[in-house]
């Protein structure tokens, strides 16, 4: 086997890049764990086990709930990556690794990959986890009957089958080379098979920490799982606390109430780091912050009135005003410079003099719209959305700032009023991206945006294995996007959070999500 090492997010010594590797990959048929697990890790001291972990989130909600197929909210994500496991992971450096999977490899057109799954990982109700759990748990996001919104991710999935108890086959219509990483996707978590279906509503898992008490909206208490497969799980404990008001995270980590929060105000990063106390983690990220305009409602349904509102924003005075220096700029396409298949594309700049043009060529003499926000979307958002209105001002544009409720966001106002913030976690891949939110059926389709050509190159770009064609590929669809899109992206925001320095981590910390990735709790220790 050809050995693949990890460096960060490039593969190997010579700087292959990721979707260099995924070609490679997927013609030798080479097995994923030689990416991961071969890296090791540099700590900053020794892991060791003990005590409680206590960190305060961001983004949760009463109407939260255990199905994976729902998962929206960082309550959700942040507790399935404690309770349950996954496929493969994002390991800390950025390279993928393994979670239930030992090894993985695909056939040369990469329409057939096979994943062999680790032997002792076990639920915490104590069954041991089999293939046909796996099959049960995907198959939950497939199918006519599913509500699941990862849906649209496994579309081209034409069939799921175990081999014995511990080998996955999964079988695409045509190839897909990022499907690996795809099963980091956090919907995809394996839960136990039930009934021709699973048992998600117990909260079982095999994660490394099992539920021991909680409640949607509040909080968790987790203990460690003592069958937990994989590396990690260095706390005995574990308690999640849903803190959606910035000023009461910052005060809970200050005074120790909490040992990590998984979101800082940047306006008080500055502050926070004269705290010998207090790390901040700055983290670049793909992560990114959308404001997406619903495509087939007035009036968002003229794309002269989209693209002025994708000139009336100052993305440069949003990002030191409100990201506080913390952010790369965004292009109205959602792949960030930290992504594979980047592109560079001319800039739209904030021009009010030729948004109003534009306006003007749609019929409008000035505009009166409505945005929607909340505290809880991401830190300033509420302040983001009125800097944009005072900017939007000068191209006629009158632009009402609601502030809608910090619980039920993402449940009452985003993908239902028609202009919106919203806060995406980052994506290992465009494909991925671009299939969850973009696509033309697409359940978190949160644009409503419908272009036939962008469609055709997504489902071409998925199996091609030229990485030339490839780039030029998602260039255009970069492009489709940026000019007839439906959402204007002021940037993609760096993960910035914050631990008491007592807690210690590897050397590196994963960009996929804030708190190293989601996965800060099994991966992090006491000093």
């Amino acid at each position: 086997m050809t050995e693949l090492k990890s460096n960060g997010g490039l593969i190997g010594a010579g700087g292959v890049s990721r979707r260099g590797f995924l070609k490679s990959a997927t013609a030798l048929g080479i097995a994923g764990t030689s990416i991961g697990a071969m890296a090791g890790s540099a700590y900053a001291n020794t892991p060791k086990r003990g005590g409680t972990f206590r960190f305060g989130i961001h983004d949760g909600n009463t109407s939260d709930s255990h199905d994976p197929g729902t998962y929206t909210t960082r309550q959700m994500i942040y507790l399935a990556h404690q309770y349950r496991s996954y496929l493969t992971m994002i390991e800390a450096g950025g390279s993928l690794g393994g979670d239930l999977a030992l090894e993985w490899s695909g056939n040369e057109d990469a329409s057939v990959w096979t994943f062999k799954l680790n032997p002792n990982a076990s639920f915490h109700s104590g069954g041991k986890v089999t293939a046909n759990d796996v099959v049960a748990s995907l198959n939950h996001h497939r199918g006519e009957a599913s509500t699941s919104a990862a849906k649209s991710l496994l579309s081209t999935v034409t069939n799921i089958e175990a081999q014995g108890d511990d080998v996955v086959v999964i079988t695409t219509d045509s190839g897909n080379a990022d499907l690996p990483w795809l099963m980091t996707d956090y919907h995809f978590a394996i839960c136990p098979a039930k009934d021709g279906g699973i048992d998600w509503q117990s909260g079982d898992g095999s994660g490394p920490y099992k539920i021991t008490e909680g409640k949607f909206g509040e909080g968790w208490k987790l203990d460690r799982h003592d069958g937990w497969h994989g590396e990690g799980a260095y706390f005995d404990k574990i308690e999640m606390l849903v803190l959606n008001d910035p000023n009461a995270r910052q005060t809970a980590l200050m005074t120790g109430e909490v040992d990590a929060v998984s979101l800082i105000e940047t306006k008080t990063m500055a502050l926070l780091q004269r705290n010998p106390n207090i790390v901040i983690e700055n983290i670049p990220s793909a992560a990114a912050i959308t404001m997406p305009m619903h495509c087939d409602t007035a009036p968002f349904d003229n794309v002269d009135v989209r693209k002025a509102l994708k000139l009336a924003i100052n993305r440069d005075e949003i990002i030191e005003k409100i990201a506080f220096g913390a952010a790369t700029k965004g292009n109205d396409f959602h792949v960030s410079p930290a992504m594979p298949y980047y592109t560079e594309l001319e800039q739209h700049e904030y021009d009010p003099d030729q948004a109003r043009s534009l306006l003007k060529k749609a019929g409008h003499d000035g505009l009166n719209i409505s945005l929607s926000t909340a505290d809880s979307v991401f830190a300033g958002a509420v302040d983001m959305a009125v800097l944009y209105a005072e900017q939007a001002k000068a191209a006629g544009i009158n632009m009402e700032v609601v502030r809608e409720p910090n619980d039920g966001y993402y449940s009452d106002v985003w993908l239902k009023k028609p202009f919106c913030a919203v806060s995406w976690g980052a994506r290992p891949t465009p494909d991925v991206m671009y299939s969850l939110a973009y696509k033309s059926d697409a359940a978190w389709n949160e644009s409503r945006w419908q272009n036939e050509r962008f469609n055709e190159l997504l489902l071409q770009a998925k199996s091609e294995l030229d990485d030339g064609l490839r780039t030029e590929m998602y260039g255009e669809m970069a492009m489709l996007a940026k000019d007839d899109g439906g959402t204007v992206i002021p940037m993609f925001n760096n993960f910035v959070y914050a631990r008491r320095a007592n807690v210690m981590r590897g050397e590196n910390v994963a960009a996929s999500w804030e708190l190293d990735g989601a996965r800060g709790p099994s991966r992090w220790w006491f000093a």
